[in-house]
């Protein structure tokens, strides 16, 4: 069975008008396979061990067992017809049917070696991706590595750089339509160079088995054709130039740098020479000029950078909160233990839950959790019990850091019976304030000194004042 990718990038090679011989070709299938494919739902999901499943697909066929012999068969004659081995597996005991075995005999015969051939993409075909790093030294002698993530058009050499902090899938996806929306549209097939980067597991001959659940619902959702081009096979898809090295040599090593910020002015000024005035030394004409030609052939980004939403699977905990990457988001008492969608912005995260829908401004640093006031007061409310209740402020309050864990055990050992009451008061100062001008608050009154409601209150009425009561 053709995995779902390939099987998307059939579909939208043939939506977009190329006959069904050429998608053979470009997707490297038989035109069979092309029509089948064809007459199917459009795919909307890559998991290929659920369609395999849903088909019944995957159990051993009778010439399994004639493995080994098929293989010493083809060690002393590589050239033998699949004929003739038939004929021989049935004298050793083989009483299965000619298709199963001469698939067999595919999947074991040794590929010829054929010479390398390379070509061009057409308008709008094909784009090129890639991570690449490389150790920079600055003009103070200091030096650190960056990573970049380049992307190519093949047809005018139309290139995006940029800078990236990490490797991981979000930040692939996520450049990937920067670098799209850039450009002005999208090609029929992206070209990717480094298959870890998209895929999480592959056979030997470079057939990918199980797609990254994250990357491939982005492709799906762009209607992007990906193929992976894998070592030592340069010819793929058109994909004959490093693009990574070519990165290198013409910016990071003909350039010197005086700090990051120059390093991000440079690189801006390099992709204005590239290409808008120098001529692309594969095709001798500006890349500017070529993109004139092919961006009537590229498809509208279905996705602006901002609205591109991860969508991942999560439940509502029993404290009320959702639990993605260390972060914690709270969400309605009424919708703890519910299964739900975390859908995951660049500067946001929306959580989707039953009947509960919430968004919450998104956590970057470990461990941090986010409350919303209207979850704290009903957090509140549906606990039972004065002692349920008081804990539970605490626990709120002790939420907006270091300083709270400090202060709290202050009042509760200066004021042992007074307590409750104060973190009653702290707990209505935090609804009313929130906890970034809390925790400023109490920093100040740890500096000063100064315990008591009416001490937090002054800081976060005059956060830059001096104490006057």
């Amino acid at each position: 069975m053709e995995d779902m990718l390939k099987r998307h990038e059939i579909q939208v090679l043939r939506k977009a008008g190329h006959p069904q011989d050429e998608v053979a070709k470009l997707a490297g299938v038989s035109e069979s396979t092309v029509r089948r494919v064809e007459r199917e739902k459009f795919v909307t999901t890559v998991d290929d061990a659920a369609e395999r499943q849903r088909r019944r697909i995957g159990r051993p066929t009778k010439a399994e067992p004639f493995r080994p012999f098929v293989v010493d068969v083809l060690a002393g004659e590589p050239e033998l017809m699949s004929l003739e081995i038939l004929r021989r597996a049935k004298l050793a005991g083989y009483a299965g049917g000619k298709s199963a075995l001469y698939a067999l005999i595919a999947a074991v015969r040794p590929a010829p070696t054929r010479p390398v051939v390379r070509f061009e993409g057409l308008p709008g075909e094909f784009s090129q991706h890639d991570f690449g790093q490389v150790d920079v030294r600055y003009l103070n002698g200091s030096s650190r590595r960056v990573h970049f993530f380049a992307s190519r058009l093949k047809y005018s050499r139309w290139a995006q750089v940029s800078l990236v902090s990490d490797q991981a899938v979000e930040m692939l996806v996520r450049t990937l339509v920067d670098h799209f929306a850039a450009i002005g549209g999208i090609p029929l097939l992206a070209v990717f160079d480094r298959p870890k980067t998209v895929a999480l597991k592959w056979e030997k001959n470079g057939e990918v088995t199980e797609w990254n659940p994250v990357f491939g619902q982005v492709v799906l959702e762009l209607g992007l054709g990906v193929e992976v081009c894998w070592p030592a096979r340069g010819n793929q898809k058109g994909s004959v130039e490093n693009l990574v090295g070519w990165v290198k040599g013409s910016f990071f090593k003909q350039r010197r740098f005086l700090d990051d910020e120059d390093l991000r002015r440079q690189l801006e000024e390099w992709h204005l020479e590239v290409n808008t005035r120098l001529p692309s030394r594969a095709t001798g004409v500006v890349p500017a000029a070529r993109l004139a030609e092919e961006s009537p052939r590229l498809r509208p980004v279905k996705v602006a950078p901002a609205d591109l939403a991860l969508r991942i699977p999560v439940s509502v905990g029993p404290t009320g909160r959702v639990l993605h990457d260390t972060h914690l988001y709270s969400m309605p008492p009424d919708a703890i233990g519910m299964p739900g969608t975390l859908f995951l912005y660049r500067d946001r995260v929306r959580i989707v839950a039953g009947r509960f829908e919430v968004t919450h401004d998104r956590l970057f640093q470990r461990g941090a959790k986010s409350t919303l006031p209207e979850h704290r007061a009903a957090l509140v409310a549906a606990v039972s019990g004065k002692r349920g209740k008081r804990y539970l402020k605490r626990e709120h309050l002790l939420e907006t850091g270091e300083a709270a864990l400090e202060y709290l055990t202050e009042i509760t050992h200066r004021r042992p019976r007074e307590w409750v009451s104060e973190v009653d008061g702290l707990h209505d100062l935090l609804q009313q304030h929130g906890p970034d001008p809390m925790r400023r608050a109490f920093e100040s009154a740890l500096t000063a000194r100064t315990f008591g409601v009416e001490y937090v209150r002054h800081y976060l009425l005059q956060p830059q004042g001096v104490l006057s009561l």
